[in-house]
């Protein structure tokens, strides 16, 4: 079948109120926005900001936009603009109001019902600008067409007056440098009366942008920060697609052969693939349908691994690399070192998300058609490229052979733990709680502040395990050699979830993970090694929220009978000059943990009423992973060069 390239594909030049069609009104946005956008917190405000860009995003997905400029606004307000063709706003006769104010303001009206205006889309479906619109205190639209503005503004989702023809464009005063070319504007003030929160993140829309850079190539987004001392900007641009963002997402991992891209479209839908192994032991895959990360994956996703494993083990047969059934890898093996992106474009109307947010494709049509083209295109390609496919052999043969050893080692470990009744380690003191919503547990460095911990606690619900030394680095380590190692065996067996491909999320017998180390470099150095194995091998309890880092006090400030803890210098500074009236003041720092007694160490540190936690989370995981692979793996250049670039920030404390 030949192959077309569906997201450059111009579809129905005429873009006029006979493509818009209604389904329902606006009236539930407030009373229930999770419904719409997920939640009203920062992660819902974003949303909003994600469904107006992708409605931008839309028209270059059509084929008519090259541009789109995005502007956090001194006053608090967002403004998305493109340079497609401008949302229709002639009359529909059916409303007698222009086809602008009815996008603006009713649910599920839009170009993307199969009225011909869009053949693939981002957006909710055309309840994208009309939710925004609703949950905003203030929204105004300007669609330029030829040589005519049209302007509209609204108020909590109702207009204020008809849309009209304005001479006094307000494009240009937001966005300076864009050119004089037809286009859609749309400016937003975030209700903070619905939202936790009005505050955009920076680094939050940057990667939304990056992410959607990649998957539309050549199409350039201007972004700018004009919030007082928050100035900055940046641009992204790319051309190679989703082959560069995989070569992106292995940079300094040592990739084991050049990325192979598999591209076909099958009626209105096409798949697209980029893969790529290096020799690191952990998996990123991330997964798209149109412009939305399925971060939850589904049926695209599910097709993908069944063709990969099924193409890498008919290829070894075919080559004689397997001499007998035992031999054959499982789909756990092919994970190991792999990076890649499955992408799939397809009409919105057709698209079966399970949730309001699109976490995960549900339709069952797809995942025979994305195996089998992956399958299809990988057979060739290790055909016509032997030298590649006999490194990928290789490499998941010895993930099968780690496999078998790490599985023997954990069934050993878990079985020796069955057989005496408990599977937890000597170490460790127990909580007496045990439900998990409830019970606490604190990963302490050394058996001397191990001891100060366990004296200190409330035994009721908080556990302490000790950990000595510097735990092994699970960056570049297997599984295998990783349950040999005394400290993480009994951090894995504390836990109670398992490891590796027997986790069993719902058996973690702890929901707050606290990692409390010394304020000095080593310490540091051990939170970075806790918090690699978390990230590499148990993801799902940092994306749950449930780790988090102790902060313990830096200073304890006396003056007479007066004393007090405080956790930064900058507090340090204030206290200080707040005690000193009259008096002497003695500083004390506190370098370890073991530096304070029992009663202390709960006072500032593990008291629910007074400590300080961070709650780990990871708000970029392509940014994460690459900073972790830069700090804890095997390429010392990147590292040297982190360090230099970085040494002027660090503070010494001698």
């Amino acid at each position: 079948m030949p192959q077309k390239n569906v997201a450059t594909e111009k579809v129905g030049q005429d873009y006029s109120a006979q493509q818009i069609q209604v389904l329902e009104g606006l009236e539930p946005v407030r009373k229930r926005p999770g419904m719409y956008i997920g939640s009203t917190d920062l992660i819902g405000l974003h949303e909003s900001l994600r469904e107006i860009i992708d409605n931008a995003v839309d028209e270059a997905l059509a084929g008519f936009a090259k541009n789109v400029w995005i502007s956090l606004n001194s006053d608090g307000s967002a403004s998305v603009s493109d340079d497609g063709r401008g949302i229709p706003v002639d009359m529909m006769p059916q409303y007698k109001k222009s086809a602008l104010e009815i996008v603006m303001t009713k649910l599920h009206a839009g170009g993307k019902f199969g009225g011909g205006a869009y053949k693939i889309s981002g957006g909710l479906h055309g309840v994208g600008a009309a939710v925004v619109n609703a949950l905003s205190k203030d929204l105004w639209v300007e669609v330029r067409k030829g040589k005519s503005v049209y302007r509209q503004e609204y108020a909590i989702g109702k207009p204020k007056g008809d849309v009209a023809i304005t001479k006094n464009s307000l494009t240009p005063t937001i966005f300076p440098t864009r050119p004089d070319t037809d286009g859609t504007t749309v400016t937003f003030f975030p209700d903070t009366t619905i939202f936790q929160t009005g505050e955009f993140d920076f680094e939050m829309i940057k990667k939304m942008l990056r992410e959607r850079a990649y998957l539309v190539p050549k199409l350039f987004f201007h972004f700018e920060d004009h919030r007082e001392g928050k100035e900055k900007e940046i641009s992204y641009y790319f051309e190679g697609g989703i082959t560069a963002l995989v070569e992106k997402i292995n940079e300094n991992k040592e990739p084991l052969h050049e990325a192979i891209a598999i591209r076909k479209a099958q009626g209105d839908v096409e798949v697209e693939v980029s893969l790529q192994y290096n020799n690191g032991y952990t998996e990123n895959v991330e997964s798209y349908v149109n412009v939305i990360n399925t971060v939850n994956g589904g049926t695209h996703l599910t097709g993908f691994r069944m063709a990969l494993t099924r193409a890498i083990n008919d290829y070894g047969k075919k080559i004689g690399a397997f001499k007998n059934e035992e031999d054959n890898i499982t789909g756990d093996d092919t994970r190991e070192g792999l990076t890649a992106v499955v992408y799939l474009k397809m009409p919105g109307d057709n698209i079966q998300f399970e949730g309001q947010t699109k976490g995960k494709l549900g339709n069952s049509d797809i995942q025979p058609l994305v195996q089998s083209i992956v399958k299809d295109g990988l057979s060739t390609y290790f055909e016509e490229n032997p030298a590649t496919g006999k490194r990928i052999l290789e490499k998941v043969y010895l993930a099968a052979k780690a496999r078998l050893a790490a599985r023997a080692a954990k069934e050993a470990i878990l079985r020796k733990g069955a057989l005496e009744g408990s599977t937890l380690p000597g170490k460790l003191a127990d909580c007496q709680e045990k439900d998990p919503s409830i019970s606490e547990l604190y990963l302490v460095e050394g058996d001397s502040a191990g001891g100060s911990a366990k004296q200190g606690r409330d035994r009721k619900f908080q556990a302490i395990l000790p950990l000595k030394g510097k735990i092994l680095n699970t960056e570049r380590a297997r599984l295998d050699k990783m349950i040999e190692h005394e400290e993480v065996k009994n951090l894995i067996v504390a836990l109670g979830m398992g490891i590796g491909d027997q986790i069993r999320f719902e058996k973690l017998r702890y929901h707050r993970i606290i990692i409390m180390t010394d304020a000095d470099v080593d310490g540091e150095h051990i939170e970075t090694l806790i918090l690699t194995f978390f990230y590499r091998h148990l993801p799902e309890i940092i994306k749950s929220g449930y780790l988090y880092i102790a902060q313990p006090p830096l200073y304890k400030l006396t003056a007479g009978k007066d004393m007090r803890y405080v956790y930064s210098d900058d507090e340090k500074d204030a206290t200080l000059k707040e005690m000193a009236t009259g008096r002497s003041v003695s500083v004390q720092r506190y370098k370890g943990l073991g530096e304070m007694n029992p009663e202390q160490l709960w006072e500032t540190t593990m008291n629910p009423k007074n400590r300080i936690l961070k709650q780990v989370a990871i708000e970029d995981a392509e940014e994460a992973d690459a900073t972790f692979t830069m700090l804890m793996g095997d390429e010392v250049p990147p590292r040297k060069h982190f360090i230099q670039s970085n040494a002027h920030m660090a503070t010494l404390d001698i």
